[in-house]
């Protein structure tokens, strides 16, 4: 298994095939333009490439916004282009992204700029779904590779994409493509007839040779290919606490990573799990054991300090997924999977943007996790036209929060302005009115909390107001006659609470499980889930997202594991789904440190 390459991210670039599932783009990143002087122009662009290249894309962004394309060249608005489209896939913007390449010539790109662009294009049609396309980018991108190992590294990135089509879809395809792209589709086919049939895959592959000589798929890359698809590792470590405040956070990820273990579909071998009680001894001491007992692979530990620490004192010599993230940590074959609010707080505000809301009101509960989930939400609500009008916090104790609603609302202004005229005019009549200047409310709170504040901001005139909320709304499992009173509001949650088409895997079937945890535990069994089948994934998700329990998961550059959900409302007490995250590839479901997610126990401890 390898680490995950930085490069792939930070080389991502742009598209010559035309999709007509893709929409035209908004206007992006509009701020305004510093006229530099034609000599100025390639310093700022070779600026831009080098924040890129660093991995800091904030300062890219801003020096890109300082360009005037109408003082650039055709060549130099084409790389802005692609250095936009760069930015935008390094945060999950993957349609953006390619509504900017789409705006590019490549012929007028110098080779460097070319092998960014295919890189990014067959990345953003890989996040959006489009599989084939992707690899119509990869085909390209392989002619322009100098390097032996970029081409052999492009060409598995491309059996690994097709892995993902259904064997019809490749066997149809491969009838009416050409040329490599039908050797590509016809090779991926004898590689799922491998997985049920090895003996009869061997004279298919005679016949696929004498079929496409002279293929790009050498035979050391096919036989490479073919082994590793199936390929887990022997033995796995598990760092877990056993005692103590985390005790029973970890007990919902064990279960969840268990019952994955017990279901695992591939016909490999299933490998020995041994797990480390990281209250016992220090991470350092249990990683150092785990591997003296042959482990191959780590999942754990779960403490922020005991990653930390772990970071610090050794060089990873196998692949260690983590069960948190610690913002700005990056090591080789370190892997950071978490329940994170970054992740839940950018999949409401993109869902509440895509609906065309531009005005919000947020109201979060006066903790110190509300204020950090306040930061994010101004952050990923930053925008020319868009605001966040006011924000308001209430007491989680309080049953009562009309209060902090008025002020939301700006009714608290209204009525003092009564109060004061009825001064001077004791027998005027008046009805206190809301701000109208607001068209969203963006919602954090438990489920018990949303069901008193949803019936208030009904009574103070906001029915008219769509709210948006956090996932902590949903307890997990469906209550109509609760939840009635948390009708139409709209949140985005892990698939494995929302999706019973999950096969053996799913809500339904893990009954027993489940039942032993409280309702607020039931992400991290998803958790658990998602963690042991990350072991066959980890070494091609920065390129293809897989498709968990917990959301449809993708690798940022610095190896942190990023979760796109799905998107629900509440109708007659019951969630049902509206939306399914446009960056998975398969649609059957479909900063600053930022500490796993408040909803779930494991938060509270991780902080």
């Amino acid at each position: 298994m390898q680490s995950v390459n930085s490069d792939r991210f930070q080389g991502q670039t742009a598209p010559i095939i035309q999709d007509p599932l893709i929409k035209p783009a908004p206007p992006l990143y509009q701020q305004s333009a510093t006229k530099l002087s034609p000599e100025q122009i390639p310093l700022q662009l070779q600026a831009i490439d080098a924040l890129i290249q660093a991995g800091n894309n904030n300062a890219a962004q801003k020096f890109a916004d300082a360009l005037d394309p109408a003082t650039m060249s055709a060549q130099q608005r084409d790389q802005l282009n692609l250095f936009y489209a760069q930015i935008m896939l390094s945060v999950g913007e993957a349609e953006q992204a390619l509504n900017r390449l789409e705006l590019i010539q490549a012929q007028q790109l110098n080779l460097d700029n070319k092998i960014k662009y295919f890189q990014s294009q067959a990345f953003a049609f890989s996040l959006t779904g489009h599989l084939l396309n992707s690899v119509r980018s990869r085909i390209e991108l392989s002619k322009l590779l100098s390097s032996a190992n970029e081409r052999d590294e492009n060409q598995a990135t491309i059996l690994e994409t097709l892995s993902l089509m259904p064997e019809s879809a490749l066997h149809s395809q491969s009838h009416t493509a050409k040329d490599v792209l039908a050797g590509w589709l016809s090779l991926a086919g004898l590689l799922k007839l491998k997985e049920r049939d090895p003996v009869s895959f061997d004279v298919e592959l005679a016949k696929w040779r004498e079929t496409f000589p002279g293929h790009p798929a050498n035979s050391y890359l096919l036989k490479n290919m073919a082994d590793s698809m199936t390929n887990h590792p022997v033995s796995i470590a598990v760092l877990l606490p056993e005692s103590g405040p985390f005790a029973q956070a970890a007990k919902a990820i064990r279960a969840g990573l268990m019952a994955a273990h017990a279901h695992q579909n591939s016909n490999a071998a299933k490998p020995v799990i041994r797990f480390y009680d990281t209250e016992y001894s220090t991470a350092v001491a249990l990683y150092n054991q785990a591997l003296a007992d042959g482990a191959e692979l780590i999942i754990g530990p779960l403490r922020k300090e005991h990653i930390q620490s772990l970071a610090d004192s050794v060089e990873f010599n196998i692949p260690v997924l983590a069960l948190n993230h610690i913002e700005g940590l990056q090591k080789n074959n370190l892997y950071q999977f978490s329940l994170s609010p970054m992740d839940d707080v950018e999949q409401i505000t993109r869902k509440a943007l895509h609906d065309g809301h531009q005005k919000a009101l947020l109201l979060i509960p006066e903790t110190t996790q509300g204020k950090r989930l306040a930061d994010y939400f101004m952050e990923d609500w930053q925008a020319p036209d868009h605001s966040i009008l006011e924000s308001q916090t209430y007491n989680r104790k309080d049953t009562d929060f009309s209060s902090a609603i008025k002020k939301l609302l700006n009714l608290d202004e209204s009525e003092n302005r009564y109060n004061r005229l009825r001064q001077l005019i004791p027998s005027v009549k008046f009805t206190p009115r809301r701000r109208q200047d607001a068209d969203v409310i963006l919602l954090s709170a438990y489920g018990n909390e949303a069901r008193l504040i949803n019936p208030q901001l009904h009574y103070y005139q906001a029915a008219n107001l769509p709210v948006y909320a956090l996932p902590a709304i949903y307890t997990g499992q469906p209550n109509p006659s609760l939840d009635q009173d948390l009708n139409k509001i709209t949140f985005c949650d892990t698939p494995w609470l929302l999706d019973s088409d999950q096969g053996n895997l799913s809500m339904s079937a893990l009954q027993d499980i489940w039942r032993q945890f409280p309702n607020s535990y039931l992400r991290l069994i998803a958790m658990g889930i998602d963690a042991y089948n990350l072991i066959a994934q980890l070494d091609k998700i920065d390129v293809i997202p897989y498709t968990g329990a917990t959301g449809t998961l993708s690798m940022m550059f610095d190896g942190r594991i990023k979760r796109e959900l799905v998107c629900a409302r509440f109708t007659e007490g019951r969630p049902e789904i509206i939306d399914i995250p446009t960056n998975s590839p398969d649609t059957s479901f479909t900063h600053e440190d930022r500490p796993i997610q408040e909803a779930l126990p494991i938060i509270e401890y991780a902080d």
